[in-house]
């Protein structure tokens, strides 16, 4: 049963930023990142319990041949993308951003 996916706003924001500076790097890059992820999209959408909880109920892909991991929730219908995150940056970062929600 594949998912749907959801990108909430900031993961959208990650996401722009890493295609630019990539884009920006090497033309085409960008679009590698793309379709990197998407491929990691698709995985999650099909069984995003092969994926491991890494901070609370947040599930955990790192992407092919880039340093980013996303990090998601899922149910029955939908994986929701709570943010695209470079894995060098501060973790910190990562706890603040999948802190405690409203």
């Amino acid at each position: 049963m594949s998912r749907e996916i959801v990108l909430l706003p900031k993961a959208q924001e990650d996401i722009n930023a890493a295609y630019w500076w990539y884009e920006n790097q090497r033309q085409g890059l960008g679009e590698e990142f793309l379709r990197n992820l998407e491929a990691a999209f698709a995985r999650i959408a099909s069984s995003p319990l092969l994926y491991p909880a890494r901070v609370e109920t947040f599930r955990r892909i790192l992407i092919h041949r880039f340093p980013y991991a996303v990090y998601f929730e899922h149910d029955e219908s939908r994986v929701t993308v709570y943010l695209v995150f470079h894995c060098s940056q501060n973790p910190n970062k990562l706890f603040g951003r999948l802190g405690p929600r409203a």
